[in-house]
């Protein structure tokens, strides 16, 4: 009986062989494969897609008709009005604006910070470094609603509330520590040997810096701005403590909320602004995705 239960276990040559050629790499892939894999692949985009489809259908419904049994996508009494008003009658363009300027000079201002900071860490020997280190990391443990009380006291006392500045300022230092653990990892697989060559070209350390390092870690940097980015672009909470009477610099996130009322929503507004919303960040992530290949440095020393 051991011995029928090991033959039974134990795959014969032919199923080996059979095994294997199923999960062959490259080009030799059997079509069944492929098959299974393109299916998977279409599922996961169906279950990505299908919910900003159903917002999109539900901003093409007039009025305010957020439940419907029908399944179609776009319904046959389907208008634009809601983008309409959106456009023309609110101040949805005024709450991107915001945003985009709000967001940009955090993601700019965090990367610059970031990219410098991590590489003091990743090539000079300094007292405290380790220590340092491991308070960055230690910042981000903290809940980020416990942090909003002392950002706000900071910034009353300095007269930064209610101000571009002070909004971007928080949202720089919360999201800087992440920044630089994650360039500094970066910068630690590129090789000295790139920057004792051009220290020994004649250029300064802060040349080699701006023409070697930051080149090469271009990936990285790309991450670390859409990093930023994203966490100002969607952030509600510190925007409502910080901008709470300036309703001239709100942010999309606080004017998608005045279409919530006590007794009613006004959801056609709200799902139309929501997919428009939607739309530069797509852009974004589109015309960045040629950045964001990593192994930019292979190759670039010879031994």
């Amino acid at each position: 009986m051991t011995a029928t239960a090991k033959s039974m276990q134990t795959p014969t040559p032919v199923e080996r062989s059979a095994w294997q050629r199923f999960f062959k790499s490259g080009r030799g892939d059997s079509p069944f494969k492929r098959i299974l894999i393109h299916l998977a692949l279409i599922f996961s985009c169906v279950v990505a897609v299908y919910p900003v489809l159903r917002v999109f259908s539900v901003s093409l419904r007039p009025g305010d008709r957020l439940l419907s049994t029908s399944l179609a996508i776009i319904p046959e009494d389907a208008t634009l009005e809601a983008y309409i008003i959106v456009l023309t009658e609110k101040e949805f363009l005024v709450w991107i604006w915001n945003s985009i300027v709000i967001t940009f000079s955090t993601a700019v201002v965090g990367v610059i910070l970031a990219s410098t900071s991590a590489y003091a860490f990743s090539r000079w020997r300094f007292p405290g470094r380790g220590p340092g280190m491991v308070f960055l990391l230690a910042t981000q443990m903290i809940p980020a609603p416990m942090l909003m009380v002392p950002i706000f006291i900071l910034a009353s006392k300095l007269n930064l509330t209610q101000t571009y500045r002070g909004l971007v300022l928080a949202y720089s230092v919360t999201s800087i520590p992440f920044s630089i653990w994650i360039l500094k990892g970066y910068y630690d697989t590129i090789p000295r040997d790139l920057e004792e060559a051009a220290l020994i070209d004649g250029a300064s350390p802060m040349a080699a810096f701006w023409r070697i390092i930051l080149p090469l870690s271009t990936p990285a940097l790309a991450i670390i701005f859409l990093f930023n980015f994203m966490q100002a672009w969607n952030d509600y909470l510190l925007a409502r403590v910080m901008l709470s009477n300036a309703t001239e610099l709100w942010t999309w996130p606080l004017g998608l909320v005045s279409f919530q009322g006590q007794f009613r929503t006004q959801w056609g507004l709200f799902t139309a602004a929501s997919f428009l919303v939607m739309l530069p960040v797509v852009a974004l992530f589109l015309y960045s995705s040629r950045w964001l290949i990593s192994g930019l440095t292979l190759g670039s020393v010879k031994g």
